[in-house]
Parts: structure tokens; C-alpha cells; sequence
């Protein structure tokens, strides 16, 4: 399957704008209460701390909001990939998050970023709600992804959980490896030296008309 899509403008400049606001966010010498035993990012999306995240909301259906206990991304611009960063920096990370594909078509994306420099330079780590994933990088003099992973595109596995379903993302940006884990299971490993430092962040899109609605429980981020 070849899914390909294209980075929402608008999107882009909301975080973009965020981020250089979010750089203040940890003042330095003072203690980040988002950095909980010794990892390098923790926010269970419960309110009672600010780790920075983007919450925003658009005329034409995207929503990016924290409640009850879950940062919550809804899209329905189909093609259109729509995300939200914390506003931090690290070199080599391992992300691992919980998503549920709470509603909206199957044929999907979502997942977590790495290495995010800039609105046009990042690698994400994707899934979809047919059961597929990739591995990709956005790089400034493209507005659509380079999939690394798969031969160029999107691969299928029945580790993923489809549907109205959870799935446990683990994505490793360490040295020039990149590595995408579902549910405890390593599902593909590729090279990259394009990025070495950045932020992290999550995201959704939907290629089908519906609005596709992903809940992520959770997130954290720790050293390899």
C-alpha cells in the first residue's frame, strides 16, 4: 500500500510559531517537573503539569487538545499530516507512547516524531489503522514524506492492532538507526544521518474522508 500525504501548512506554522515560544518553557538551573525519574520527557496528559504541548483548533476539523487524561488529535482533512510538539531538544531518544484509534476511517496514520528541527525537517514513526506502518523523514524541498522504511512504502503486519483498537508505539532515534517497535515487537530498522537533534512530538492523518480521532495516553521519552 502506498500511502502518501502531504504537511498541513497551516499546521506547520502553529507549532513552528509554538516552539519558539516553548524554548522559555524550562527556565535554565530550574527543575523540569515534566522530567520524572531520570527520563528525559514524562507527561501522562493528566493537566497537573504543562510539558508545552500545541493545543489548537481549526475550521476545517482538526483538533489537538489535552483532556481527561489524553492528548487527543482529530483530523479530517484527508492527505494531510497534522502534529503537535513539547518544544524541547535531545540527541538520541526512545519515545514510547500508547495510542487508541478512537474513531474515523481505517485507513489512516499516526505515530511520533523524532529529531524535529523545523516544520520542514524531522523523522516520524507511523501506524495505521489497517494494520501498516513506515518509517519517514520530511527534509526542507519537499512537501511530502520520504518513506526509509519498506522499500519506499508503507508495510503491513498483524502486530499492529486494527480498528477501533490501542497500540503501543516505541520509536528509537539512536546514532544514524532508527527503529520502530508496536506492541513489544521490533518491526523495522533503517539508516538515516540526515538529523541528529530535536524535538519530539505526535501526530495524525487521515486518507479517507471521515475524521479519524487517535487518544494518546501517554508518553515518554528516555535516553537509549
Amino acid at each position: 500500500m502506498n500511502k502518501r500525504f502531504g504537511l498541513a501548512w497551516l499546521s506547520r506554522l502553529l507549532v513552528l510559531l509554538f516552539a519558539l515560544s516553548a524554548c522559555d518553557l524550562v527556565p535554565t538551573g530550574e527543575v523540569d517537573a515534566c522530567d520524572d525519574g531520570g527520563t528525559l520527557l514524562t507527561d501522562e496528559f493528566t493537566g497537573e503539569v504543562m510539558c508545552g504541548w500545541a493545543e489548537y483548533e481549526e475550521a476545517n476539523g482538526v483538533v489537538v487538545v489535552i483532556q481527561e487524561g489524553q492528548l487527543q488529535m482529530s483530523s479530517s482533512q484527508t492527505g494531510q499530516l497534522w502534529w503537535t510538539n513539547p518544544g524541547r531538544n535531545f540527541a538520541d531518544a526512545v519515545i514510547t507512547t500508547t495510542a487508541r484509534q478512537a474513531s474515523g476511517p481505517n485507513n489512516n496514520a499516526y505515530g511520533v516524531l523524532c529529531r524535529y528541527q523545523s516544520p520542514e525537517n524531522f523523522y516520524i514513526f507511523l501506524i495505521s489503522g489497517d494494520g501498516y506502518y513506515a518509517i519517514g523523514k520530511y527534509q526542507t524541498g519537499s512537501d511530502q514524506i520520504q518513506y526509509l522504511s519498506g522499500g519506499g512504502q508503507y508495510q503491513y503486519s498483524d502486530v499492529i492492532n486494527q480498528g477501533i483498537a490501542t497500540n503501543t508505539i516505541r520509536a528509537s532515534c539512536a546514532g544514524n538507526e532508527l527503529s520502530l517497535s508496536v506492541n513489544g515487537i521490533l518491526l523495522d530498522t533503517v539508516v538515516d544521518p540526515t538529523f541528529v537533534t530535536g524535538d519530539v512530538g505526535l501526530a495524525v492523518t487521515t486518507f479517507e474522508p471521515g475524521t479519524a480521532v487517535v487518544q494518546f495516553d501517554n508518553i515518554t521519552v528516555i535516553q537509549p
